[in-house]
């Protein structure tokens, strides 16, 4: 059975974790989020191992298509380390969750790139 392009989710293995050790598993299968704006640039948005999404070198990974069975079970994974990470910040003042003494996303990005 042939699935959609707009029902299968993108996963890449990671090749190079250099520099982002703590952050990327070599040869792990990672999830990656649609960002177009960043695709312009070159990067992909994955969610890596803070179970959070960043902004990373698409260089660093390959595109692979997984049988149905595991895409399921890898983006099962995948949002249980986010619920897990976020339940992990301590809420802000505001109410909202925050990620503890992290960058904003931008100043990420541009410290990543490179």
């Amino acid at each position: 059975m042939k699935r959609s392009k707009l029902n299968t989710q993108r996963f890449v293995v990671c090749i190079d974790n250099s520099d982002y050790r703590a952050s990327l598993e070599l040869h792990k299968i990672y999830q990656v989020l649609p960002d177009q704006r960043a695709a312009v640039d070159d990067y992909l948005r994955v969610v890596d191992e803070s179970g959070e999404d960043y902004l990373y070198s698409a260089k660093r990974f390959v595109s692979v298509e997984l049988p149905q069975r595991l895409e399921r079970s890898v983006a099962r994974a995948t949002k249980e380390s986010t619920r897990l990470a976020n339940s992990a910040m301590p809420p802000s003042r505001s109410g909202s969750l925050t990620r503890a003494s992290a960058p904003p996303r931008t100043q990420r990005r541009r410290a990543r790139r490179g």
